[in-house]
């Protein structure tokens, strides 16, 4: 098991970031920043603070703790008369902020971008919203159900005879954060910089859920654009390669496969006994196999279906061909090479003990990120926040009077 280091460090150590955002992207986000070093400091509304707390197992806040691991909580109400004063002050002292309300609703707090610059003008503001900051859907609810809908994912998701099928979790959200996190470290280089043709000066990222999904699901406009066809959902199956499903195995297991060059392809036919498809005119290529996609995955089902989920892993493995076995949680969890790359680790939790975490990664040789801290309580480092930021006792009391915090 792990433990938490206070004092463990990484590449962004000194990097301050004030999040006031709520639920996935935004905390999928700050969690690469955290992750790597930086000081988040999760600025949460009073009494219930960020409802991704409220996705619990058995009661246990498990989305909370995992991906707000190694940030701080500060709990202000910011429609407090004082709020946003104190939030400008903490600005001054940061260097990105990273919000996602409707658009215009921090102008409406007093805190837009031209606010926010004056008072520190190397700011980097991430906005992230499901539309964006522009056009005539930017001020309509940003769920990421709602975008994996319109981005065309759900209607490219599932199968043929049955409606479009959304993703089991936050997929949307989970991308832009991980491209926010990108574009917050480019803005964040120029700033360092100094050289670029802002002068090394902070920016605002608008950042959509919209965009970054629609640009993982391949060149579908071009494609669209070049045929004037959509493309039918294929389940398992794709458009662009065959043999490509997931097989059901003797024993009930299942087994992912996919043949997407050709040499894999002919491996695959040798493996099963089925030479001849190798230089049968319907299955001699790519683009026959696709266009014979059905009958070439009905000939490898079969063979599998013959046979229990390890011994065909075993023969591929031999053979060389790509295949893997379709795992859940508790499979993943006994793997031999996640346990032993420590891909899922086991940290201190003070309410079950231990909680498992997905590592830290991407795996830097040099200066890797560290576990400093668990995921914070509501509230839990207010005053050391703003001790930090200069407020003094007499000021710290008159916030907490006030009900700012």
């Amino acid at each position: 098991m792990k433990t938490f280091d206070e004092n463990a460090t990484g590449p962004l150590a000194g990097i301050r970031v004030l999040d006031l955002t709520r639920l996935v992207a935004g905390n999928m986000l700050t969690l690469q920043l955290a992750d790597m070093g930086a000081d988040v400091i999760k600025i949460e509304p009073t009494g219930k603070g960020d409802p991704l707390r409220a996705w619990t197992e058995n009661g246990i806040e498990a989305f909370w703790k995992v991906y707000c691991r190694n940030k701080r909580s500060l709990a202000m109400n910011l429609r407090a008369e004082g709020a946003v004063e104190a939030l400008l002050k903490l600005v001054e002292g940061a260097d990105v902020l990273v919000e996602n309300y409707r658009p215009g609703r921090m102008e409406e707090f007093g805190l837009g971008p031209d606010v926010l610059a004056a008072r520190n003008p190397k700011l980097v503001l991430v906005r992230v919203s499901g539309f964006g900051q522009t056009g005539p859907y930017r001020e309509r609810p940003g769920f990421g159900s709602l975008v994996e809908a319109m981005s065309g994912f759900a209607s490219r998701n599932g199968f043929p005879d049955r409606p479009p099928l959304l993703p089991p979790l936050a997929l949307a959200d989970m991308i832009a954060g991980l491209q926010g996190a990108f574009a917050t470290m480019v803005a964040l280089r120029e700033v360092e910089s100094k050289g670029g043709a802002n002068g090394g000066r902070g920016q605002v990222i608008d950042l959509s859920l919209l965009e970054p999904i629609l640009a993982t699901l391949g060149p579908e406009a071009y494609t669209y654009e070049l045929t004037g066809q959509v493309k039918e959902r294929v389940g398992n199956r794709s458009n662009t390669s065959a043999p490509r499903d997931v097989y059901a195995t003797r024993d009930g297991g299942a087994i992912s496969l996919s043949a997407s060059v050709q040499a894999m392809a002919e491996r695959l036919f040798r493996v099963i006994g089925r030479e001849d498809m190798i230089t049968d005119p319907k299955f001699r290529t790519n683009t026959d196999r696709v266009r014979n996609r059905d009958e070439v995955n009905d000939i490898v089902a079969a063979w599998i279906a013959q046979r229990d989920r390890d011994e065909v892993l075993a023969i591929f493995h031999e053979a060389g061909v790509t295949g893997a076995p379709v795992y859940n949680a508790g499979d993943i969890m006994a793997d031999p090479h996640v346990r032993e790359r420590e891909v899922l680790v086991e940290m201190p939790d003070e309410e079950t003990e231990t909680a498992t975490h997905h590592n830290i990664h991407p795996r830097l040789s040099r200066t890797p990120g560290g576990f400093r801290r668990p995921a914070p309580t509501l509230g839990q480092h207010t005053e050391d926040v703003l001790s930090e930021a200069g407020f003094d006792d007499d000021e710290i009391s008159a916030l907490r009077s006030g009900g700012v915090i």
